[in-house]
This record gives C-alpha cells, structure tokens and sequence, in this order.
C-alpha cells in the first residue's frame, strides 16, 4: 500500500514538472512571439520613417534644383531684358543731354531721370549677381567668396575673418552649394543674429572638406531651431546631404553660433 502511495507520488509530481516545463516552453514562446513580432513592427515602422525622410529629401533637393534653375532664368532676364534697355535709356539721356538748345529746366529732368535709370541699372545688376554669380563659373568658389564678404563687408557693419581653399575636386554644381551654404548662414547671421563678427575656415583634405563657420551674435537654443527646422535650415541642410556631408550646429544665448560642416567627396 506504501509502495502503491509512493508511485502515485511519484507519478503526481513527474505530472507537475511536465506541466511546469510545458508552461514554461509555451511561457517562453509567447514571449518570444511577441518580441520577434514587436521587432517586425518596430522595423516595419523605421523602414516607414527612412523611406519618409528619404522622400523629403528628394522632394527638398528637387525643390533645390528648381529654385537654382529659377534663380539663373530671372538673373538671365535681368542682363538681357531689364539692363540692356536701360542701357539704352542711359545712352539715349547722354545724347539729349549733348543738345545745346534744351533749357535748364529740360536738362534737370534728363540728369534726374539718368541718375535713376543708373541706380536701377545697378540694383538690377546686383540682384542678377546675387541670384546667380557669375564669378563663381569664370574663377571659381574661393574668388567667389572672398568678393561675396568684401560685398558684405562693404554694404554691413561684418568684420570677416576667413582663411578658405578653393575646393577645386568640386563640381560647379557642388560649388554652388558650398556658396549657398555661407550665404545663407551670413544672412543668418545678420537678419536673426545681429553679428558684426564672423570668422569663416574652410580646408580641404583627400577624403573630402571641413567647414568652420563662426559667429558672435545673439546665438539660439539648438533643440528649439532644430525642432522648428525652417526654411533656411532646411536648404542648408540638403545642400549639406547633396555633398555627403553632416552638419553640426553649437549656440547658446548671447554667446554667438558655430557650425561645423564635414563633407565626403564622393568616390
């Protein structure tokens, strides 16, 4: 009867170590169920966000692209259009003005009307430039920039630091982009900054460039601008992705801004 209990003892608690091992192996799957499903899902949701980003990429690159080839037809159409005609107003005035038999009257409004068909005539050259440099394809990035400080220096309070190389294993096209970059950040620093100092660096190595970007205006919280991403970060951001590059920003408030810039060239 001992004997008899003892089995039945025996079978009771072989029972419950089955029982335990078969909760623990289903236990054990269902945890790994839903982890491998969590992983799918999480995965599932970082190739949605990569294909996101990749496609506002594509859509803030193109819009790049087009704001480019929209920035050369309006510069074509200020030389060829606005300013050639004005040349011919200009020389038109110089010639009436030769006329000995106008009076003083006559000759104050061709002087006056000389004087504004000039200032045009320069605010329309100067726009063209702006929007499309012309030195940058004859000379290339380095004279292009120090003539886009020495413009700056001129027409603003900067004082501009600089020390920059030409960039020659850069296309025209990435040039441009470079170009762009620095003045966008100027304009930054002006319009939302205040600076009156900058100090810019640029070198370039095998591998690719590095550019140091400085200034000492009112600076700005990272986190906030990063978040809020407007406009002008975002071209130059792209402009920066285009390159193969990463774009590293540093400011706090009152103690001005520095971004650095490393760009890859593409092998």
């Amino acid at each position: 009867m001992e004997k008899e209990f003892m089995e039945n003892e025996k079978l009771i608690i072989q029972a419950l170590v089955y029982g335990i091992i078969f909760l623990v192996l289903i236990t054990t799957g269902l945890i790994l169920f839903f982890h491998y499903s969590r992983q799918k899902i999480v995965q599932k949701e970082l190739e949605k966000a990569a294909l996101k980003l990749e496609n506002q990429q594509k859509i803030l690159q193109t819009s790049i692209a087009i704001q480019e080839t929209e920035r050369k037809r309006i510069a074509q159409d200020l030389h060829d259009a606005i300013s050639s005609k004005l040349n011919i107003v200009s020389l038109s005035t110089n010639v009436l003005l030769t006329d000995k038999s106008i009076n003083e009257k006559q000759r104050a409004s061709l002087n006056q009307i000389l004087e504004i068909t000039s200032t045009t005539l320069e605010s329309s050259r100067k726009i063209a430039h702006d929007l499309m440099p012309p030195i940058l394809d004859e000379f290339g990035l380095k004279v292009a920039l120090e003539e886009l400080f020495d413009d700056f220096s001129a027409n603003t309070s900067l004082e501009i630091e600089h020390n920059i190389e030409n960039l020659s294993k850069l296309s025209r096209t990435n040039q441009l982009h470079v170009f762009r970059i620095i003045q966008e950040l100027m304009n930054n620093s002006i319009r939302h900054g205040k600076a009156n100092e900058l100090a810019i660096y640029m070198e370039e190595n095998l591998t690719g460039f590095k550019l140091r970007y400085q200034d000492n205006g009112t600076g700005f919280n990272v986190k906030e601008v990063s978040k809020k991403n407007g406009i002008g970060l975002q071209n130059i951001n792209s402009r920066v992705k285009i390159l193969n590059g990463t774009l590293k920003m540093e400011s706090t408030k009152n103690n001005g801004s520095l971004f650095i810039i490393k760009c890859k060239y593409h092998e």
